[in-house]
């Protein structure tokens, strides 16, 4: 029995909403190129991605030195190379805490504008190095922004008590959807079970750096 072309289109509308994600659209759109990627390869293993340590390495080099008071935090994973690197204070003796945390953002500011043009210099040339995007953020005292940041849509199939769990989290207007409930929950799970995944990280390092001492790697 052939199905109406209506109920086709109503189906098709379904699982588009379904399998959709939402993207963040919070970046300006002058620095839409810093998030900008060559390719949408996501393989981690594929050559010339680099290792944590590559990674670190080559933006030690390649980073103004004047820019940060330290060596930057990067954070990677199959899509993204993550920059967070620390801003010297302002001089604010005597200032009151709303005036001290208003020059910690005003200094953010002003370091993501004087370095908008490097940055996207730089980042182009990382994403062409190791086919990941490059994004940007810094902490000034206890004010941290990050400028750009990318996201990725994640495939995933849950059974019923799981999927129940994503309803019940949109019934109560926690979350809008079900991909922004399991996005909560993601989130969720990162902050309460940080020091765990630390650890785990750890753990995932010195393997990648026993793989890479390797019979093969030489």
């Amino acid at each position: 029995m052939l199905r109406p072309p209506l109920f086709d289109q109503l189906m098709a509308g379904c699982n588009h909403d379904y399998m959709s994600t939402q993207q963040d659209d919070s970046a300006p759109a002058d620095e839409a190129s810093e998030a900008a990627g060559t390719d949408n390869d996501t393989n981690a293993s594929t050559p010339g991605r680099g290792t944590t340590e590559e990674l670190r390495g080559w933006f030690s080099g390649r980073l103004p030195a004047d820019w940060f008071t330290a060596a930057p935090q990067i954070r990677a994973d199959r899509e993204e190379i993550t920059i967070m690197g620390t801003l010297p204070s302002p001089e604010t003796a005597g200032a009151s805490e709303a005036e001290r945390a208003a020059a910690a953002e005003g200094r953010i500011r002003r370091f993501r504008e004087e370095t908008r043009g490097r940055r996207i210099e730089i980042a182009r040339e990382a994403e062409h190095r190791f086919r990941r995007k490059v994004s940007w953020g810094a902490t000034c005292a206890d004010a941290t922004e990050m400028f750009t940041t990318l996201s990725v849509p994640v495939m995933t199939r849950l059974r019923q008590p799981e999927r129940r769990v994503l309803d019940t989290l949109v019934d109560a207007g926690v979350a809008r959807s079900r991909s922004d409930a399991l996005a909560w929950c993601v989130r969720l799970t990162g902050e309460n079970a940080d020091t765990w995944l630390s650890r785990l990280r750890a753990a995932l390092r010195h393997v990648e750096e026993v793989r890479d001492q390797g019979p093969g790697s030489a």
